[in-house]
């Protein structure tokens, strides 16, 4: 299908016209160039993703040789050695052990405590924005609060958070598609200095604990230490990019269209729903991959064990056989069963952390900048895996 283009930047822009004739016309297809097999249609995405069959990973049951797939450069080594010591990409048991050791931080009642926090630094950062009449929401909103929240929440000191942001932005260059040997380099450099800055962290909180994450999981017995800096990165990385991105991705949704945003400055008890349906209307996160363990049909196509298949939770949260017209934005939409936090055992961890900011940032700019508009259209960054916009410009 020469029209899906995940890293042309018309496909990045608008991908919901070439989304909705494929649901429409060809629903599971194979793509060459991502060697992917691309499934659109949300009843199958969404039973792929509760599927055993597949895996984020096949090394709980086979080697690469075996699987049929290259091993991984040698010089890639840092990456994926720090990668595949987090729980995104590992399979039961293994999986359901760590899931279970870092869930206790992240349940609704924990997350709750935290809101207080999370509605101050939101309301800095706005209050910030607004004293100096605009600027961009994305760098000075959107980026700061879920960074400074998960920084917090682990223990890293104020003055080494400035580090953590670049160092997530190269690593999370690597999920992207068919990454440029610029951004292998940089991904590689990055959880070298990541993993050696939370290993010392670490070390030293086991000697003088705080009260913080990071000290709690020193104190866990059976957690190695590669698994703990493993966690500590995703926590970090799944913790604020997707969210960066749903802030974005979500007011310049608002400013395309102002009648649903007039009905938000209106009405902020719809803050509740607005973000379920903005996550759903541009998901931040629109392609999630999975292995094949063992062949599977989808919609009558057979798919071989050893094949990677992209399920397109972004095709799948426009689907209109789920959602009652998808192309609309409906700020009060309900029910609204969207993918964007995926299903199944990978479910995301931090869900009930990720509404809470990002209600609390929405309620901070309602409250705070009431007549917030659009200064600039806005670009999107390139790659589709990660899916937000580069800046957002704004005036206050």
């Amino acid at each position: 299908m020469t029209d899906y283009a995940p890293g042309s930047p018309e496909f990045v822009a608008d991908p919901y016209p070439v989304f909705e004739r494929l649901r429409r016309e060809s629903p599971v297809f194979f793509h060459e160039p991502s060697d992917q097999w691309v499934i659109t249609r949300y009843a199958d995405v969404n039973a792929l993703l509760r599927d055993r069959r597949l895996g984020r990973t096949y090394l709980h049951v086979a080697t690469h040789e075996e699987f049929g797939r290259p091993a991984p450069a040698e010089s890639l080594a840092p990456f994926w050695d720090l990668n595949n010591a987090g729980m995104l990409d590992m399979e039961p048991p293994d999986h359901t052990r760590l899931r279970r050791l870092v869930s206790k931080a992240f349940t609704p009642r924990m997350v709750e405590d935290l809101r207080p926090r999370i509605r101050a630094l939101a309301e800095g950062l706005v209050r910030g924005l607004v004293e100096r009449g605009g600027g961009d929401l994305v760098a000075e909103v959107a980026e700061p609060l879920p960074v400074t929240v998960i920084a917090e929440m682990l223990g890293v000191p104020e003055g080494d958070r400035h580090l953590l942001r670049p160092w997530s932005a190269d690593i999370c260059g690597m999920y992207q598609l068919n990454p440029s040997e610029e951004i292998q380099h940089a991904a590689v450099r990055a959880s070298i200095e990541f993993s050696d800055y939370l290993r010392d962290l670490s070390r030293a909180r086991r000697t003088d604990p705080s009260d913080d994450l990071i000290s709690a999981l020193c104190q866990v017995e059976g957690l190695t230490e590669d698994e703990l800096i493993g966690t500590c990165v995703l926590l970090l990385n799944a913790g604020h990019e997707a969210t960066v991105n749903a802030t974005g991705n979500s007011w310049w949704a608002l400013f395309r269209n102002p009648g649903e945003l007039e009905r938000l400055r209106a009405d902020h008890g719809l803050i509740g729903t607005a973000v379920e349906e903005l996550l759903r209307y541009d998901t931040p996160l629109p392609l999630f991959e999975r292995w094949v363990l063992e062949d599977i049909e989808v919609g009558g196509v057979a798919i071989p064990r050893g094949a990677e298949v992209a399920l397109q939770f972004a095709s799948a949260c426009r689907d209109p056989e789920v959602f009652a017209d998808p192309n609309v934005l409906d700020l009060s939409r309900t029910p609204n069963p969207h993918l964007a936090f995926s299903a199944g055992i990978h479910f995301c961890l931090g869900a009930p952390l990720a509404r809470v900011e990002l209600a609390e940032s929405f309620r901070a700019i309602l409250d705070l900048a009431p007549k917030l508009s659009l200064a600039a259209e806005p670009e999107w960054k390139p790659g589709f895996v990660l899916r937000g916009l580069r800046a957002l410009h704004v005036e206050a």
